[in-house]
């Protein structure tokens, strides 16, 4: 299959000229692969399960499941990543498998997966009808009282990181976060090349919604981040044992807090088909 039709050809571009395989080893990706596999495991069963990382890169997430003894599969529309994602599993006693394709049109049947992760679909589907069918999709090849947890991108993320490094008067920069408070479609603008690719950005509230519109079961929304971002001097502050404790436990009393989802770039919801 041609993966020019699997995604965008600017999410393509984007991917091949990022390091998506480096990402999650140096700054901000340590914390961010610690934090959401602390998520992750709130809901992971305890005994041997299916489950599906669709979007899953280049398989770090896989990889860490299958090696608690989960059936993984792997779903992901980047050749680039697929590559990678393939060498990581073939490593590995039990293996995850690795599968070219995207969200919107699984090669799956009816009720098969316990757990569902969605991690780069919904902030990468600019259109709704396009989220609607990845939802769709996850709730058909999901088992009944299977969890699906989705990843989201804030409404206010580029805003707030404008604000607090002074790109927000920046030109350019302003229109993009104007468009993404009032819409929620992000593109890049021509002067930022560096930035994500076009995608969506959620509120927490629509967020919630794209999932009971198909009679999916809200369980919890949970801050990625959190507000601990903020702290001036974050990194320097994680990697101080004192600091990070102080930041973790801001993040935990914080996470479920809905007045604050918006303060945290990222946000992870779960849901269950029953």
């Amino acid at each position: 299959m041609n993966s020019k039709q699997l995604i965008s050809r600017n999410i393509e571009v984007f991917y091949n000229n990022a390091s998506e395989e480096n990402r999650l080893d140096k700054g901000m990706g340590i914390f961010e692969f610690e934090r959401i596999k602390s998520l992750i495991e709130k809901y992971i069963p305890s005994t041997s399960s299916k489950i599906i990382d669709i979007g899953g890169g280049t398989g770090k997430y896989s990889e860490w499941l299958a090696k608690k003894g989960h059936q993984v599969h792997l779903i992901e529309p980047v050749p680039k990543h697929i590559k990678l994602a393939q060498n990581r599993a073939n490593k590995l006693k039990n293996k995850f498998s690795v599968q070219l394709g995207e969200s919107r049109k699984l090669e799956f049947k009816n009720n098969f997966a316990d757990l569902i992760i969605l991690h780069g679909p919904l902030y990468h589907l600019q259109k709704k009808e396009d989220r609607a069918l990845t939802i769709s999709e996850a709730k058909r090849v999901l088992k009944n009282d299977g969890i699906i947890l989705a990843f989201a991108i804030n409404y206010t993320a580029s805003t707030l990181v404008g604000l607090l490094n002074g790109l927000i008067h920046k030109n350019s920069f302003f229109e993009m976060c104007k468009e993404e408070l009032t819409s929620g479609i992000h593109n890049p603008p021509n002067d930022f090349p560096w930035l994500l690719a076009e995608a969506y950005y959620h509120k927490p509230e629509q967020l919630k919604d794209e999932f009971i519109n198909h009679e999916l079961t809200h369980i919890n929304t949970y801050a990625v981040e959190g507000m601990a971002w903020l702290d001036k001097e974050y990194f320097a502050s994680m990697l101080n044992n004192k600091k990070k404790k102080t930041l973790l436990e801001l993040i935990k009393i914080t996470e479920n807090d809905s007045y604050l989802l918006p303060f945290s770039p990222h946000m992870m919801i779960a849901v269950q088909k029953k």
